[in-house]
């Protein structure tokens, strides 16, 4: 089974019916990539994964860290088994996607850009808005080529500026000098020549 527009609540929400035996403490996971797109309504594709970015930890004044997501808790792990036993899932269908990018940097101020779901009283889900998307596609359709990530970065129709603060974004992510040219190639291909002479 895919995970699409219509199911991936559904399947998180049992995801959170298993926390509530599993966990000890409420886990709130930052997510992203075409789940996060499907939840929020910016496109309706199949998918085959959650791709979990980061876990979040407060202090107790509430301020946010951020926590890479590789690998897994025992107890997310246990609980991501069983909704794919009951729903058909593959193995891997909730997974650390490019949790990396915490050691290199995340977006500024993002946090006050998710949106928020609860799935019981052990799960909450920041996904990442519509901004802060736009930063991770751009970066996934210039690593791993046209696509999907292509495609969802199109979908969600960036305009100059937030194309260019993405792209600004993404070569701190990966210095390459090959990948700054890739990048560049893309935007011109994608009507930002602009936003390609300024990098």
């Amino acid at each position: 089974m895919l995970l699409n527009h219509e199911n991936v609540e559904t399947i998180l929400s049992a995801l959170g019916e298993q926390l509530e035996n599993l966990a000890k403490e409420p886990l709130e996971l930052l997510v992203c990539g075409g789940s996060a797109l499907n939840v929020l309504g910016f496109v309706q594709r199949a998918t085959k994964d959650v791709d979990v970015l980061a876990y979040i930890d407060r202090d107790r004044r509430g301020n946010v860290s951020f926590i890479k997501a590789s690998p897994l808790s025992a107890e997310l792990t246990d609980a991501a088994k069983r909704v794919a036993r009951d729903f058909d899932l593959p193995d891997g269908w909730l997974n650390a996607g490019p949790t990396s990018a915490v050691d290199t940097g995340l977006p500024e101020g993002l946090m006050e850009r998710v949106a928020t779901r609860k799935y019981g009283q052990k799960l909450i889900i920041h996904f990442l808005g519509r901004y802060d998307q736009i930063h991770f596609k751009l970066y996934a359709a210039v690593d791993q080529g046209a696509g999907k990530h292509l495609d969802d970065l199109q979908a969600l129709n960036p305009n100059a500026d937030e194309i260019e603060q993405a792209a600004r974004w993404s070569i701190k992510i990966d210095v390459s000098e090959g990948y700054r040219q890739v990048l560049k190639d893309m935007l011109i291909n994608m009507g930002y020549s602009d936003v390609a002479e300024r990098l």
